[in-house]
């Protein structure tokens, strides 16, 4: 369904009403790349009780059935208000689209109500230690078992993994073909409490935690819980990626920051990052119509990936440049500005590096 303009536009001044109160309420505090690393259940239940989880889920599954549209209005409200999303952002954001289209209809109905409650929560599980960004060549492994399979191997940088209920694991489920790598690759529905897993945080130098390595061993996960089709993972794990990388998360994650720094500061610095995530912003909204279009839009989202991380980024040096040695110093802006930067190389890291993205991109408009 499409959504009308002046809906959309009263729904955004609802999102600002709704984050405004509960700031006013001491409920929290904006952060920078909130989606990753804000972990607050009892917020994403309120948001839950307003609707604005599960938006694009169809009523029978316990969603909304509402646009793509609206749900990047929403998203983008949240994250310019650097409020605290991280607890359902995976599963809203992409596990909730590839169920619909891969899952069955056991699945859908396990997992999708709760996802729309803001009850059950998700990580993600492709990257691995060795294969950065390169997933065709995930080692872990499922075999064959009775009544299902028999995982074994890891991922890494799985965030919030030690408080997620489920992931969706890439794994290998046939030898690797060095002519043909990306056959042989599957996808398993994994719930993260079974025998055999074991999770080990990754403690950011910042003494932060919401990365993690989750190992499997002998991990047994029922026929029912495989995920599409046996060896066509990497066609899935690719659709997926297109909802990763193209939402407003990939240019608003230091927006909180950008925010504070106009009223700090002014100059053609600010111009620029303002006018790029203005066109950010347009080139994301375009992406999400694609999507609710069902059209192909993994080079699109690569671009929005790409062009806005570092857009991230340079929003934390400038206003890390800017703010120099500020006496007395404000810690609530000292906050937003040291997270920002440690948070900046992982900006371009996560969601597929700007080394990959580049060639994607090329191989995308043949020029490769």
């Amino acid at each position: 369904m499409s959504a009308d303009p002046a809906a959309t536009t009263e729904l955004r001044h609802d999102v600002r009403r709704f984050l405004a109160d509960q700031r006013g309420r001491g409920a929290y505090r904006p952060r920078v790349d909130c989606w990753l690393s804000a972990w607050d259940e009892d917020f994403t239940r309120a948001l839950a009780a307003r609707g604005w989880l599960g938006m694009t889920v169809p009523q029978e599954y316990g969603g909304h059935g509402r646009s793509f549209l609206e749900r990047f209005v929403v998203t983008e409200e949240l994250l310019a208000g650097g409020a605290p999303v991280a607890a359902h952002w995976i599963a809203d954001r992409q596990i909730v689209p590839s169920l619909l289209t891969y899952g069955t209809e056991q699945q859908k109905q396990r997992y999708l109500p709760g996802i729309a409650r803001g009850e059950v929560f998700f990580g993600i599980g492709m990257s691995e230690p060795d294969s950065g960004s390169d997933l065709a060549s995930v080692h872990s492994s499922a075999v064959r078992a009775d009544g299902g399979w028999q995982l074994n191997g890891s991922k890494i940088w799985t965030s919030g993994a030690h408080l997620a209920h489920a992931f969706i694991a890439l794994v290998r489920t046939s030898p690797v073909d060095p002519a043909h790598r990306h056959d042989g690759l599957s996808q398993f529905l994994v719930d993260l409490d079974s025998p055999g897993i074991r999770i080990r945080p990754i403690v950011s130098m910042s003494g932060s935690h919401h990365f993690n390595e989750v190992f499997f061993t002998d991990v047994f996960v029922p026929d029912e819980q495989v995920f599409g089709t046996i060896g066509a993972g990497w066609t899935q794990v690719t659709s997926e990626l297109s909802f990763e990388r193209s939402g407003p998360e990939r240019f608003l994650s230091t927006f909180p920051l950008l925010a504070q720094l106009t009223r700090r500061h002014d100059g053609a610095d600010l111009g620029r990052l303002v006018g790029r995530v203005a066109g950010l912003h347009q080139m994301s909204a375009a992406v999400a119509g694609a999507l609710e279009r069902h059209e192909p839009a993994d080079v699109p989202a690569a671009v929005v990936k790409l062009l806005g991380t570092a857009t991230e980024g340079d929003i934390a040096e400038v206003a890390a440049l800017l703010t120099g040695d500020e006496e007395p110093p404000d810690p609530v802006w000292r906050e937003l500005v040291d997270t920002g930067l440690d948070q900046r190389p992982g900006f371009t890291l996560r969601g597929g590096t700007s080394e990959i993205l580049r060639g994607m991109i090329a191989r995308g408009l043949g020029l490769r």
